[in-house]
């Protein structure tokens, strides 16, 4: 094998010596001459030899580039006035003012008069090494430069120089350029200012929220003090929050001081750190945050377009833009406000409130109606009531939390139906003790309803079904209840409370707004998508350049058909339930009532319907805080305050101008889901539709079958003592007036219908001594007031208050 090899090598050669030998005679007969071949080794050599003369010649020119640059380069008079440009507000047609921001609240003052302390707490919090450091930070930039690496923008990295530097002489935008000239800037700035007057201009200029630049108005917008009274806590609040004011203050973050209290700590422990305060002061500062005084609020603010101005603050905070930019850039905010709406929900919840006064002869001021209304395409708010008087009384109830009532019975009904159930699945209408309660669960007035159907038992508000329905749901089902109503957007607020998932959510208990309430319905409208609900529509910079536009994201929150069934049902609360006020609107309408009662006090009350474009909310509370009973305010036909009462004759009026311009739209046809198990009853004959029974097939499908009937028929006359109404909670006390899901049912003779929520002074209460079954508070009837109601006043008001 090897002699082999070697004749086969020598072959090889040969041949080789035979060719090479061939070449060499023809190049010398052709004079050319002949090249040496190159190995892989001289061609890696000669590239790399390459490289590294473009590398050099590259890093030649970028100096020489920067070197002129940085010449050429005119740092701005950092004397020169530092002023800002009044953002308007608009409604949504761009046209109309609604209001302005930032129109500029600044006062400059000397590096003497700032007191050490937020000095110190600033170059603490924001750059430790601000007295030595050239004006730039190197990590800084190799954190800015690893940022960009995984895909991120340039924010980071900044020293105060260069936080300076881009307030007083650079745009906000976050490229490359701007960076490079940010740097140049800072290092000439520093070479040509002293460290003091840099730090002075720096917290004369810096945004700290609350419409407030410079330190000084930030002393007065925070604590009510000059600059050179504050205190090192106080201090170290503002280095706390002037890293991100829309987020670590808590009048624009809705209140949470818990991210304040964390930054301010972390400013303490640098400050500790730099040698600015000892361990022990350290420890004595951060056990809690300083006080926040009461501060006047701007006349801008006044009446009731102070809380849509706050509205728009409040989210602007939250929004991916530059906010001393946006603020004092001289930017147009166009909202999702409609003007005519908006006016509409004003004067509407004014006047009713104002009636019901009249009526009963209280003060107007003790009785707050909150509206909020969205569009059920896009989730903008297209108009928001929360008080007559921003200044005067700044909480807005259309954003505050109470007792949903039986407006919350859809969301067990959603999740009734994503589990199995059908619109006519049959449920218990009589009061009985849920498993596991010891205290019974009744309807309004007491009412026994005998097997009822979820499609009957959402129209006439019956608290017992309900609850049977929660029990009945597999798994935890007061829980998933509560979960269907997070994911159609009534979000549990922080502060909100009883939601408690036990056998009685289903009818109420859960503390909602009203603007959340409306979004969730929205989502019903909207085919079971949810949409993020917001005011603001879109940004214009000072050129006319939009720089943000809204556009939420869809979320599937509960399925199309299980949407369109809901709808079907909520149609049937205003056809022949305990919402037909809403009937007048005079185009199709799905919503449903609630009241609800605590103890022997109706607490809140409530109308909240849509058409297939706007959804809205109305509730009704009494009393500083909302805890008056609205009973004071009830109509002198009524049992109780009912929501079918002043709360729909609110959304009515309201929703008749809202809704002038736009076309008829027809609610999508119920699924029927699940009607395997459950089927819809088979339509009568003509043969078969006695005079007698003319009105029964109005009502919806599902309460033609007989099963919808109740079995037992409320007596004529009401008890004679209060039964007791179990709460929303799972209380064990009984309440003596309508349960959770208060009587939304009217409070006239079965004989003669009450007039119509709202109605007006003129009209005559009906006469005593008609039929009325005394109902435990469920919200039955509360559009037909007039259907289970004593008159006589001898109504019991049992322990659901969470009906109509």
């Amino acid at each position: 094998m090897a002699e082999s090899n070697r004749r086969t090598r020598s072959g090889t050669s040969a041949k080789t010596g035979a060719s090479t030998a061939k070449k060499a005679t023809a190049n010398k007969a052709t004079g050319r001459k002949q090249k040496k071949k190159r190995g892989p080794g001289r061609i890696i050599g000669r590239i790399a030899l390459t490289m590294l003369i473009l590398v050099v010649v590259g890093g030649l020119a970028s100096a020489a580039f920067v070197g002129v640059s940085y010449q050429r380069l005119t740092v701005p008079d950092p004397n020169a006035e530092f002023t800002t440009n009044t953002t308007n507000i608009y409604y949504h047609n761009g046209k109309t003012k609604l209001g302005d921001i930032a129109i500029q609240n600044r006062q400059s003052i000397r590096y003497d008069q700032m007191p050490d302390s937020i000095k110190n707490a600033v170059v603490a919090a924001e750059n430790k090494t601000f007295w030595t450091d050239p004006g730039y930070s190197i990590q800084g930039m190799i954190r800015a430069g690893a940022n960009i690496v995984r895909g991120g923008s340039l924010q980071s990295g900044s020293t105060i120089t260069q936080q300076y530097i881009k307030i007083m002489y650079l745009s906000q935008e976050q490229t490359a350029s701007r960076k490079y000239k940010e740097i140049l800037l800072a290092r000439k700035l520093s070479q040509q200012m002293s460290k003091q007057d840099i730090l002075t201009g720096y917290l004369n200029t810096i945004y700290f929220g609350r419409g407030a630049y410079g330190i000084q108005a930030a002393s007065k917008a925070y604590f009510d003090e000059d600059a050179s009274e504050l205190t090192v806590p106080q201090s170290a609040v503002l280095a706390a929050v002037l890293n991100s004011p829309s987020y670590f203050d808590p009048e624009e973050n809705g209140g949470d001081p818990d991210p304040l209290l964390g930054r301010y700590r972390y400013v303490l422990t640098s400050m500790q750190e730099s040698g600015f305060l000892t361990a022990a002061q350290e420890a004595k500062y951060a056990k809690k945050l300083p006080k926040f005084p009461k501060i006047k609020v701007s006349e801008k603010y006044g009446g009731s377009q102070g809380f849509l101005m706050k509205a728009v603050e409040s989210e602007l905070s939250t929004l991916p833009v530059d906010q001393a930019q946006v603020r004092g850039g001289g930017y147009k905010i166009i909202t999702t406000f409609d003007k005519s709406a908006q006016d509409a929900a004003v004067q509407a919840a004014q006047d009713n409130t104002a009636q019901a006064a009249q009526l009963a002869g209280r003060k107007k001021s003790n009785l707050h109606a909150a509206i909020a209304s969205v569009d059920t395409d896009t989730g903008g708010v297209v108009a928001m009531y929360g008080g007559p008087d921003y200044i005067k009384n700044s909480r807005n109830w259309a954003t505050t939390p109470r007792a949903a009532a039986s407006t919350f019975k859809p969301f067990a009904l959603a999740t009734g139906l994503e589990n199995g159930f059908s619109l006519y699945s049959i449920m218990n209408g009589n009061t009985f003790t849920p498993p596991g309660d010891g205290v019974p669960i009744r309807n309004e007035f007491s009412t026994q309803y005998g097997p009822v159907t979820l499609l009957k038992a959402t129209a006439d508000s019956i608290n017992t079904a309900f609850v049977d329905l929660d029990t009945k749901l597999p798994g935890d089902g007061p829980q998933k209840v509560i979960d269907t109503a997070q994911k159609l957007g009534a979000v549990k607020q922080k502060g909100a409370q009883d939601w408690v998932a036990n056998n009685r959510v289903a009818i109420g208990s859960a503390q909602v707004s009203p603007l959340n309430m409306a979004n969730a319905y929205a989502t019903f409208a909207n085919n079971g998508e949810y949409l993020q609900n917001h005011v603001i529509s879109e940004i214009l910079d000072n050129h006319g350049k939009v720089i943000y536009q809204a556009d939420p994201k869809p979320k599937r929150a509960i399925s199309s058909d299980v949407a369109a069934d809901v709808t079907y049902a909520l149609q049937g609360v205003v056809k022949d339930g305990t919402g037909t006020a809403a009937q007048s609107l005079g185009r199709p309408v799905a919503g449903k009532t609630g009241t609800q009662g605590v103890g022997d006090k109706i607490t809140s009350a409530w109308f909240t319907g849509y058409t297939k474009q706007i959804a809205t909310s109305v509730m009704y509370v009494a009393g500083d805080g909302g805890t008056m009973d609205l009973d004071n305010f009830k109509r002198p036909w009524d049992a109780t305050f009912f929501g079918s009462s002043y709360p729909a004759q609110t959304w009515v009026d309201y929703m008749k101008v809202a809704t002038q311009d736009q076309k008829v739209r027809e609610f999508t046809d119920p699924a029927y889901v699940n009607r395997d198990k459950f089927p819809p009853p088979a339509k009568k004959t003509p043969k078969q539709k006695s005079d007698q029974q003319k009105k029964q097939n109005d009502k919806p499908t599902g309460q033609a079958s007989a099963s919808d009937q109740p079995s037992d028929k409320p007596s004529d006359q009401p008890t004679d003592q209060q039964s007791e109404r179990p709460t929303n909670t799972a209380s064990t006390q009984p309440s003596n007036k309508p349960t959770q899901q208060t009587t939304d049912k009217a409070s006239a003779p079965a004989t003669s219908k009450a007039p119509n929520p709202g109605t007006s002074a003129t009209s005559k209460p009906p006469k005593s001594g008609g039929t009325s079954g005394a109902k435990d508070n469920t919200d039955t009837k509360s559009g037909s007031d007039s259907k289970k109601s004593d008159t006589a006043g001898n109504t019991t008001k049992t322990d659901t208050k969470s009906g109509a």
